[in-house]
């Protein structure tokens, strides 16, 4: 890290931040500072899109991307009519009127494909591409009248004054030229690779503890063009299970598009030929799903990508820190990618800085942000940890938990193929509404053993 001396600003100047890194989480930042700071600068590093393209910095977009309904609330809020935006730009839309237009299937078992769910608004959806969900909320970002970009230039590291940091220092990525921008307050949003942990180090404060598990997950995805009305389901995901370590997800998308990933867990290498692919894709998806993707155009290529683990950074539990600056987005937690959270987990942490802004001014925000920040991610990390171990083999005294958990996963699942009330709590889970301990909560464990004593009974007769 390069450290030097932020240009001073009188008393009287106007309150900046910096927050870097142009990413969703970014992008959330900057809309929720700019309700309390006089300005706020967005550093990038790549030059933005003007409109809905895949940009460098954004490798796994050219992966199946959900917002969950969760994180769709949080920026319908900050973003009012965003949603009417993504469906102006083509973005389709999930009726829960119409199970037909889902396949979940999990352990073997479908979720219920009829009828509709009793609280359908709830499950607020807009099936857009990464590229088109960051370009309308970048766009209106840029609309608001405090918010600058500076694109192109590359974060070197915030500058001390004492411990608090005063500033940022950036360097422009074609000429080299640096330079320092003083900010009340820095916001690190540059990713799974941000380098806040050493810059802690060198500057002698503790890194933060990272706690971490072993996911070594694959995926392969394809963009493919089907014509219009030629698949009706929008949605489709097939789990992997202990016996298969294979899965797979299917989007609609807009302009009559379709995102197709392959994943493979516990190590599983995915084939990285088309062909292959769609011959996996055959062996998950219903057949009439697979007919029409092995009829589909191909957009594009096929793209790979390895996730090795998920990590958490626990600020949050750190006792000295510098002031003025913060960490967010997959910045502070990175989660397992098959479950789609990422988006999400930045809208909720975005929230409860705004929250902590509301509650405490611009003055001492590390701790209670942080404090905030935690309380989203926890029971997204715990239910994680949970369906991660439930597809990855075990050994040893883990294998009986593991059978335990197998075992009422199965069971919840084939009741909730004719039960459209087990159904809804599953996908309200799914989509982030209720937590896990939803689908243990004793009327469906209730539901649950009365229909696997149902089919015990008719097997017998």
């Amino acid at each position: 890290m390069v450290i030097g001396q932020a240009h001073g600003r009188d008393a009287m100047s106007a309150r900046v931040a910096v927050v870097c890194g142009a990413s969703m989480a970014g992008l959330l930042a900057a809309r929720v500072l700019a309700d309390a700071y006089d300005s706020v600068i967005v550093v990038e590093r790549d030059l933005l899109p003007d409109g809905v393209s895949q940009r460098p910095g954004v490798p796994q977009g050219h992966h199946l991307h959900m917002l969950l309904s969760s994180g769709l609330r949080i920026l319908e809020r900050l973003f009012p009519g965003l949603i009417a935006d993504l469906r102006a730009g083509g973005a389709p839309t999930l009726d829960t009127r119409d199970l037909s237009l889902t396949y979940v299937e999990v352990s073997g078992h479908v979720l219920c494909r009829t009828g509709a769910l009793a609280d359908p608004d709830a499950m607020l959806t807009a099936l857009a591409s990464r590229p088109l969900l960051e370009s309308v909320v970048r766009e209106r970002v840029r609309a608001l009248c405090n918010v600058s970009f500076r694109e192109g230039h590359d974060v070197i590291g915030p500058v001390l004054s004492g411990r608090a940091v005063s500033g940022v220092q950036v360097s422009e990525r074609g000429t080299g030229r640096q330079c320092v921008l003083s900010a009340d307050l820095v916001i690190d949003a540059t990713g799974r690779s941000a380098r806040t942990p050493a810059f802690l180090a060198a500057q002698g404060f503790d890194r933060p503890v990272e706690q971490t598990y072993r996911v070594q997950l694959s995926y392969a995805s394809q963009l493919f063009r089907v014509p219009a009305g030629a698949m009706r389901e929008k949605v489709a995901i097939i789990s992997p299970t202990l016996q298969r370590p294979t899965g797979a997800g299917m989007l609609a998308y807009e302009d009559n598009t379709v995102i197709f990933t392959l994943i493979g867990v516990a190590g599983h290498r995915l084939p990285t030929d088309l062909t292959e692919i769609r011959s996996a894709a055959a062996e998950l998806l219903p057949r009439h799903i697979h007919t029409v993707l092995e009829a589909a155009e191909p957009l594009g290529t096929l793209h790979n990508r390895q996730y090795p683990a998920s990590v958490w950074r626990r600020y949050d539990k750190l006792a000295s820190f510098p002031t003025g600056l913060l960490v967010i987005g997959d910045a502070v937690c990175s989660f397992n990618p098959v479950y789609g959270q990422g988006m999400t987990s930045a809208a909720l942490q975005a929230r409860a800085l705004q929250k902590v802004l509301a509650n405490t001014g611009i003055t001492e925000l590390r701790r209670p942000y942080f404090r905030a920040a935690a309380h989203e991610i926890a029971p997204i990390w715990r239910a994680n940890r949970l369906n991660d171990f439930a597809a990855t083999p075990t050994t040893g005294w883990a294998t009986w938990p593991q059978r335990a958990l197998d075992s009422y996963t199965r069971a919840y699942m084939a009741a909730a193929s004719t039960d459209r009330a087990l159904t809804e709590t599953f996908l309200r889970v799914l989509q982030g509404l209720d937590s896990g301990a939803a689908l243990v909560g004793p009327g469906r464990v209730a539901r649950v053993i009365a229909n696997a004593r149902r089919r015990t009974q008719a097997q017998v007769a």
